[in-house]
């Protein structure tokens, strides 16, 4: 394991592992998750999310399960490519705004609330499972694999995009995380951005692992720091939440703590945001 896994694991208490904390801690997260508006929070990463997907080469008529599909950023792109996709995601108000989504788009996706630890399709039922920015949030990864395996059919890839703890969603969330406690025993999302931890994951099962930092393209928001720290507490639901539970000193401290972070990873100098988000780039073929 890296230096970096390993001063993050360090944190994590094995109580997870019983069924009514489990049960619990998804209960929770999902209610994150419908909280705020992550559809119009998705907006101005969808260029960006359509160039990585690009990136990925799906191919017209390949079966494509996207997981953690939120409101359709990839999910659909990738059913206009042409492929037969499907889609998941834990938070109900999602897939329905997913739905919508594609109607207007006039594309066929199918979505389906569903769990990236218990995905609600049979095996070897797809050529390619990708997730943007999505499974990596699951409580538990070695379910997670578990199902990539499971529904990929051999010879088929698996395609991620998952924050590093370096960069900034991963900072921001090690900040909450220091203001509002994570659930007990959840290991850290971002280690899903830690080359060696998810080799480990990845081995037994996949084959042909390449794992490459990238930095999120096109992520440009057209007003200042201050008003991204209100738009991500207005529109994101883990930092709604965040806010929500503490009293006025804890947010105004937290505020700050946030506007820092959005600064220190932007490249931008008119007075708008630029973000230099780093994540590592994930592909592996199904053995």
């Amino acid at each position: 394991m890296s230096t970096t896994a390993q001063t993050i694991s360090k944190t994590i208490n094995p109580s997870i592992n019983t069924v009514s904390g489990v049960a619990a801690i998804k209960t929770k997260m999902k209610a994150t998750w419908m909280t705020g508006d992550y559809d119009t929070f998705s907006r101005y990463m969808e260029e960006g999310a359509k160039e990585i997907l690009a990136g990925w080469d799906i191919k017209a008529g390949n079966n494509v399960l996207d997981v953690g599909c939120g409101s359709g950023q990839t999910a659909i792109p990738a059913a206009q490519i042409g492929a037969n996709v499907s889609g998941i995601d834990i938070a109900t108000n999602l897939i329905e705004s997913a739905r919508e989504r594609a109607a207007l788009e006039g594309v066929t996706v199918r979505f389906d609330e569903g769990d990236a630890e218990q995905i609600p399709y049979d095996d070897n039922t797809f050529d390619t499972v990708i997730s943007m920015i999505g499974a990596m949030f699951a409580p538990r990864p070695d379910k997670v694999v578990s199902e990539f395996a499971r529904v990929c059919r051999s010879g088929g890839t698996l395609r991620m995009a998952n924050w590093t703890p370096q960069s900034m969603p991963g900072q921001m969330f090690k900040i909450v995380g220091s203001y509002v406690t994570p659930p007990a025993g959840v290991v850290p999302p971002v280690l899903w951005g830690d080359e060696e931890t998810v080799h480990k994951r990845l081995s037994d099962n996949f084959s042909n692992i390449k794992l490459t930092r990238k930095y999120y393209p096109k992520w440009f928001y057209p007003f200042s720091a201050t008003e991204l720290v209100n738009y991500f507490r207005e529109h994101f639901g883990p930092v709604k939440r965040a806010f929500a539970t503490l009293n006025e000193q804890g947010q105004q401290s937290l505020f700050s703590a946030l506007e820092q972070n959005f600064e220190n990873h932007n490249i931008a100098t008119d007075g708008t945001v630029e973000m230099k988000g780093e994540y590592l780039d994930v592909y592996a073929v199904r053995t």
